[in-house]
């Protein structure tokens, strides 16, 4: 019979994957077993997480290549392509730190009041246009006020005549009790309100709402029979265990989408000078969610091309969900890059048809005009 990681300790795992490593011809590593021991249905435990988190850097691929078999277990060679429409920005009464949006915050951001339901229109069609099957309506503040749900369930009906097979997650703040079932019966799919951080470190971060205040709207939005979005910023200063305990809590919460952010230290917040993260660190968190949730929609979401850099593509085989272009506040790469990226790594845009999952191939060669054999500088 397989020894798996939950009849062994993790101690002993990591010794005997240590020696594995130096052996040629070595036998599954603790990240092949712990990936057989979820298929086999038995969930990864807080120890399993940490080790996954842990992991030495040259253990990198080992670490993707078995929280890639869960990928592809529940999710095949997709990707799932997200466009996030900032209905409103800045301007926000509560204080988090790491948002440029907050109260508090000297950022240099776009602020502006609500689009009219014909902006919303022509945003959210950019981003289906572009091969997004989800868009994702946000609003800075701290939760919407009654006419607020009204004004969006108006766009909501507008977007979805144009486009009746979209997904709509709407993303208000802290809803008030009523207001989700409003939105489910305009046409709202899902919610997204993020925990953000672990419990232990929350009001660290933010101290206008508490950590209860946010698992009571997850809690409002499933019992509405919304799709619940819920996911975490790493980079706040947390500690491994508190990565663990935000991601084991939203595992908890029975969130269907969880985005990982990965913080995006503006000039002007309270984090402005935090930089905590590696491209590694940041697979390695990605990795550790799919462990933990493996049938779940893990989304690589802020911060993705700041940090991930070049392995963005890897992280692929891990997250199976990425927003296209342009994020609430920041610009993210082409949308035209994001596209190739994922045909490039083997996957299709969920939804996708075939003459776009084929892809461009107009590209010619780039003819070299600086360097050698001119005046011009060298590309160095």
């Amino acid at each position: 019979m397989t020894t798996t990681p939950r009849n062994r300790t993790v101690t002993a795992l990591r010794a005997e994957t240590e020696r594995l490593r130096r052996d040629p011809g070595r036998a599954s590593s603790f990240f092949d077993q712990l990936a057989d021991a979820i298929l086999d249905g038995t969930p990864a435990t807080e120890d399993d997480a940490l080790t996954v988190l842990r992991a030495h850097d040259d253990e990198l691929l080992e670490v993707v290549a078995a929280a890639g078999r869960l990928r592809r277990e529940h999710f095949g060679a997709t990707v799932k392509v997200n466009y996030l429409v900032n209905l409103k920005s800045g301007l926000c009464p509560e204080n988090c730190g790491y948002c440029s949006q907050a109260l508090g915050s000297s950022a240099d951001i776009l602020k502006y009041k609500w689009l009219s339901t014909e902006d919303a229109l022509e945003q959210a069609s950019a981003g289906l246009q572009g091969g997004a099957t989800r868009v994702c309506m946000v609003s800075s503040g701290r939760g919407p006020t009654d006419r607020d749900v009204d004004r969006v369930a108006d766009m909501v009906g507008t977007i979805k005549a144009e486009h009746p097979e979209v997904e709509i997650c709407a993303c208000l703040g802290l809803l008030k009790d009523g207001q989700a079932e409003r939105l489910r019966e305009a046409g709202v799919d899902a919610y997204n309100h993020n925990l953000n951080t672990a419990e232990s470190h929350h009001d660290q971060i933010v101290q206008t709402h508490t950590y209860a205040d946010r698992v009571d709207t997850v809690e409002k939005v499933k019992g509405a029979g919304l799709s619940p979005c819920s996911g975490l910023i790493a980079g706040l200063g947390e500690t491994d265990e508190q990565l663990v305990e935000a991601l084991f809590a939203l595992r908890e919460l029975g969130s269907d989408s969880i985005p990982v952010n990965f913080l995006m230290p503006f000039d002007g917040t309270a984090f402005e000078n935090v930089w905590n993260l590696t491209p590694a660190r940041c697979v390695k968190i990605l990795a550790m969610a799919r462990f933990v949730c493996p049938d779940r929609e893990i989304r690589i979401a802020g911060g993705r091309e700041m940090h991930l850099r070049s392995l963005q593509g890897l992280a692929l085989h891990v997250a199976n969900s990425i927003f296209l272009g342009d994020y609430l506040t920041s610009e993210g790469q082409a949308a035209q890059a994001d596209l190739e990226m994922v045909r490039d790594h083997g996957f299709t845009v969920l939804g996708a048809t075939p003459e776009a999952a084929d892809g461009d191939h107009s590209h010619d060669p780039a003819k070299r005009r600086r360097g050698a054999g001119t005046a011009v500088a060298p590309n160095a």
